[in-house]
């Protein structure tokens, strides 16, 4: 293998034409010089140098390894320029998925005070519910996942991961603004019984159904689907009502939706999850931070 160092030593001594010349210009003595193109005969296996009276001239190999020289240190200082940028954070990219509210308020947010600071970081956005991005980070199709969790399902997050808590996010019901039930501060989900819902992603399904099971009634899902503006289409038309997340009531869009806490109150946890070592990283670190700074500001979740 080369020593970088003696490739760049050679390279000078083949422009200026002398161990003496290249010992000048690189601030070595000359017998440090002699000593650095010695060991690179060695690692090459053959003399790249040839004495002519007073004189040097390249050998074949020399010759071969001059071509070289320039190209292996023009890459050598490119590399260390972008390493530069990725460690100062003026370039890098990061991969980030999150869940459909989650993508539609938190991480808009974090990019913005992302691309003010910071624009020479990239974010790729890919959209996917728990557990499968967390999954997807594991198989190195993502660097972060924004995810949730319930507290009263056990819901196994692989070992490789570690959990950024972001916020808890408080669960709402959503119903035509006509409702009975929309002059209330909050309701209790047992006073809903007898209403035909509209049901989430299959997390979300779950827990709804384990609530449901632990106050004793089996509700009427007449409507599935994870397209929170759907939801809110279908609610807005009488067609049934919706336990959501509280992230969802930032981009509510039809006049004809409200909605209202659940009593007592209920949450689920958001946080952003990533290997370990890529904690390390600078770019994806900073993603994380900007995450968290946004999650903090939160008011109502």
């Amino acid at each position: 293998m080369f020593d970088s160092r003696h490739i760049r030593t050679f390279h000078e001594v083949v422009r200026t034409g002398s161990y003496s010349a290249a010992a000048r210009a690189l601030g070595y003595t000359q017998p440090a010089i002699t000593q650095q193109m010695k060991a690179l005969e060695r690692a090459v296996g053959t003399p790249l140098f040839l004495r002519v009276g007073r004189r040097m001239r390249l050998t074949e190999a020399g010759e071969a390894l001059s071509r070289h020289a320039a190209v292996i240190l023009d890459s050598m200082a490119a590399a260390r320029q972008q390493m530069a940028a990725l460690t100062r954070l003026r370039a890098g990219r990061v991969r980030v998925c999150a869940f459909p509210s989650a993508g539609a308020t938190l991480v808009p947010e974090a990019l913005a005070r992302l691309a003010a600071d910071h624009p020479g970081v990239r974010v790729e956005l890919q959209e996917s519910e728990p557990p499968e991005s967390l999954d997807r980070v594991v198989r190195g199709e993502c660097d972060i996942a924004l995810a949730f969790t319930y507290p009263g399902l056990r819901e196994q997050v692989p070992e490789e991961l570690v959990e950024v808590p972001l916020l808890e996010d408080q669960l709402t019901v959503l119903m035509p603004a006509g409702h009975p039930m929309a002059r209330r501060r909050a309701v209790r989900l047992a006073e809903l019984t007898d209403e035909r819902w509209i049901a989430g992603c299959l997390r979300c399904r779950t827990n709804f159904l384990h609530e449901c099971a632990e106050l004793g009634f089996a509700p009427d899902i007449v409507f599935t689907t994870d397209d929170n503006l759907m939801v809110q289409s279908l609610v807005a038309e009488g067609l049934g009502i919706a336990m959501m997340p509280g992230l969802v009531l930032s981009f509510l869009v039809h006049r004809k939706v409200t909605g209202r806490p659940l009593e007592p109150a209920a949450r689920r946890q958001v946080s952003a999850y990533a290997l370990r070592e890529h904690l390390r990283i600078p770019a994806t670190a900073l993603v994380l931070e900007e995450l968290k700074a946004v999650a903090a500001n939160r008011v109502g979740c």
